[in-house]
């Protein structure tokens, strides 16, 4: 567990809007000295708290993409399920859940022919019980 205080959350909160905004800004927005924001900034990526930085890509960018939600139902422990799901390239986030299905993954492919190839390989992996797939027509906020 991780021992974050209110100017950290906060300092997280503006990083998820934009990961770029100078820290120059940070430090005014937040109401503490630039030095604070980047030792916290430096300890918070030492402790493993921000694991990265990424790029948002609004979706009409990649209009050519299949992009689909498949739920899972695994038979068991699941583990090598999800090893599996890690490394295929065409999966892109991996959730566990409650309720029906025990994961859902996010789904990209450059054709239809491509996804299709893809449902059956993730279909065929051992210890999957069903799947369901939803294709993503339209995203409404990114």
């Amino acid at each position: 567990m991780f021992n974050l205080d209110d100017t950290d959350r906060e300092l997280l909160a503006l990083l998820r809007l934009d990961a770029r905004t100078p820290v120059s800004t940070l430090a005014l927005k937040l109401k503490v000295a630039r030095a604070t924001v980047q030792n916290r900034m430096k300890r918070l990526e030492r402790d493993g708290v921000i694991v990265g930085y990424t790029v948002r890509v609004k979706p009409q960018a990649e209009a050519q993409r299949i992009r689909a939600l498949m739920t899972i139902a695994v038979e068991g422990h699941g583990g090598e399920v999800l090893r599996k799901l890690r490394g295929h390239p065409n999966v892109i986030g991996l959730h566990s859940t409650n309720g029906r299905w025990d994961l859902v993954a996010e789904l990209r492919a450059d054709t239809l022919e491509a996804f299709d190839r893809a449902l059956g390989n993730i279909r065929l992996i051992p210890g999957i019980a069903s799947t369901e797939t939803s294709l993503l027509l339209s995203t409404h906020k990114v």
